[in-house]
C-alpha cells in the first residue's frame, strides 16, 4: 500500500492537535503545549509517523508562521505606546541579554574550565523564541503594559543576541586558533550589518505595504496583501541570509507607526482570527522535530546551562526594569515570559558546528559537538517551560482576557 500523502498527514495532525490543545487547556496549560506533545509522540522520537523528511518538506510552514509572528510583534510596537513604557524597556533588553551572556559564560566556565566553550554557550543564551510568547498572548487575549513590554523584548532581543554571538564566536575562534583571520571587530561588524540590512529591507517593504494597504478596498482584501508582503520578507531574508524575524517585524512596525490606529486594529484584527491555524502546525512540527534521545546527554553541563540561562534572563530583566523604573508588575513578572528558546539558538549552534569544524582541531570539533547536542536538548525544556512561564506572568499581572 502506498504511503499516505503528506497533505493528509498534515490534515490529520492539525485535527488531532486541535483536540490535544483543548485537552491540555483543561489542566490550565497553553494549547501549544498540547500541539508540541502530539508532535513529539508522532515524530521520530516515539511513533515515527512524521518522518524527518516530512518535517523538512513542511519547513516552509514554520517560516510562514514565524514571519506572521514577527509581523504581529512589529504591529504592536507603536512608538507612542513604547514611550509610555519609558526607558525601562531599553534597559530590560540590554540587561537581560548581557546578564544571560555573563551568567551562562561564568557557569559553564566553572564546570568545564574551557573559556572558548563558555563564551559560545554564553552567547547563545540571550536568543529567544518569540512564537511561544505571542501564541500565549493571543490565545488568552492578554492586553496591558506587561503584554506590550513582552512584545518589545522578544522582538528586539534577538538582534542584540546576534551581535553578542558575533563578538563571542570571533573571540572563541581566536583562542582556539590564533592564526584565525577573523578579528573580534569583524565578528561584531558582520552581524551588525546583517541586522541593519534586515531592518532596512523590512522598512522599505513596510513603506510600500502601508501605501498599498491604505488604498486597498475593501478591508477584507488586506489579509491577502499582508500574506504577500510577509512571504516577500521571508523569501528575501532567505535569499540574502538576513534575519527573517527582524525583517518581518519591521514590516509591521512601519505599518503601526504610519497608519491610523483604528485602521491598524482592523487590519491586524483580521489576522488574529486565523493566526491560530498557523500556530497549530508550527508547534506540532516543533514537537516532531525534537529528539528526546538527546535528553540523557544533558548531564551537568546541560543542567548548568538551563539554570544559569534562567537566572540570567530573569535576574537581568528585573535589574533592567528596576534601573529603568518600570512599573512593579513588569519588574516582577516579565522575566517569566522570555524563557522560550528554539530556532535562533539552534541556527546559531549549527553555525558554530560548521565554523568550528572548519578550524580542523580536535578541541574545536569537541566544542561544536557539545554545543549542538546541549542546545538541542535544552530547547526541548525551554519550549515547554517558556509558554507556561508566559501564561503565569500574564495571569499574575492581571492582563489575561483584557483584549477579548
Amino acid at each position: 500500500m502506498p504511503a499516505l500523502p503528506l497533505i493528509a498527514l498534515l490534515g490529520a495532525a492539525t485535527v488531532l492537535s486541535l483536540y490535544m490543545g483543548r485537552l491540555v487547556k483543561k489542566i490550565n496549560l497553553p494549547s501549544l503545549v498540547g500541539y508540541m506533545i502530539l508532535g513529539v509522540v508522532l515524530g521520530s522520537s516515539v511513533l515515527g509517523v512524521i518522518s524527518n523528511e516530512n518535517i523538512h518538506s513542511l519547513g516552509f510552514l514554520t517560516d510562514v508562521a514565524l514571519g506572521f509572528v514577527a509581523f504581529t510583534i512589529g504591529s504592536e510596537l507603536n512608538i507612542k505606546g513604547l514611550k509610555k513604557l519609558g526607558k525601562g524597556i531599553i534597559y530590560i533588553i540590554i540587561a537581560e541579554s548581557f546578564a544571560a551572556f555573563f551568567v551562562v559564560t561564568a557557569g559553564v566556565w566553572l564546570v568545564t574550565k574551557n573559556m572558548p566553550m563558555a563564551l559560545i554557550f554564553g552567547s547563545l543564551a540571550p536568543a529567544s523564541a518569540p512564537a511561544g510568547t505571542v501564541a500565549v498572548i493571543q490565545e488568552y487575549g492578554a492586553k496591558g503594559t506587561l503584554t506590550r513590554a513582552l512584545y518589545a523584548v522578544v522582538g528586539f532581543d534577538d538582534g542584540l543576541a546576534i551581535v553578542i554571538f558575533g563578538f563571542a564566536s570571533a573571540a572563541a575562534r581566536n583562542m582556539l586558533d590564533p592564526a584565525n583571520s577573523m578579528s573580534v571587530l569583524q565578528g561584531i561588524l558582520h552581524p551588525a550589518g546583517e541586522i541593519f540590512l534586515s531592518l532596512a529591507v523590512g522598512g522599505v517593504l513596510g513603506y510600500l505595504y502601508t501605501i498599498l494597504s491604505r488604498r486597498l478596498k475593501p478591508l477584507t482584501d488586506i489579509p491577502s496583501l499582508t500574506f504577500g508582503f510577509v512571504a516577500i520578507c521571508i523569501g528575501i531574508s532567505q535569499w540574502l541570509h538576513l534575519s527573517l524575524i527582524l525583517t518581518s517585524m519591521m514590516l509591521g512596525f512601519v505599518l503601526t507607526n504610519t497608519t491610523p490606529s483604528t485602521m491598524v486594529k482592523a487590519m491586524v484584527g483580521q489576522l488574529k482570527t486565523w493566526m491560530p491555524f498557523l500556530f497549530i502546525p508550527f508547534f506540532f512540527l516543533a514537537g516532531a522535530h525534537l529528539e528526546l534521545s538527546v535528553l540523557p546527554s544533558l548531564g551537568l553541563l546541560g543542567a548548568v546551562y538551563v539554570l544559569s540561562r534562567t537566572t540570567g534572563l530573569m535576574g537581568g530583566a528585573w535589574l533592567g526594569a528596576r534601573a529603568g523604573k518600570s512599573e512593579a508588575k513588569i519588574r516582577k513578572y516579565l522575566g517569566f515570559g522570555i524563557l522560550s528558546q528554539a530556532g535562533v539558538a539552534i541556527g546559531l549552534s549549527m553555525l558554530v558546528l560548521n565554523e568550528f569544524n572548519a578550524l580542523g582541531t580536535p578541541e574545536a570539533a569537541a566544542i561544536a559537538a557539545k554545543v549542538i547536542t546541549t542546545i538541542t536538548a535544552t530547547c526541548i525544556i525551554f519550549e515547554i517551560v517558556g509558554p507556561i512561564g508566559a501564561k503565569y506572568a500574564l495571569t499574575r499581572a492581571g492582563e489575561i482576557g483584557r483584549a477579548k
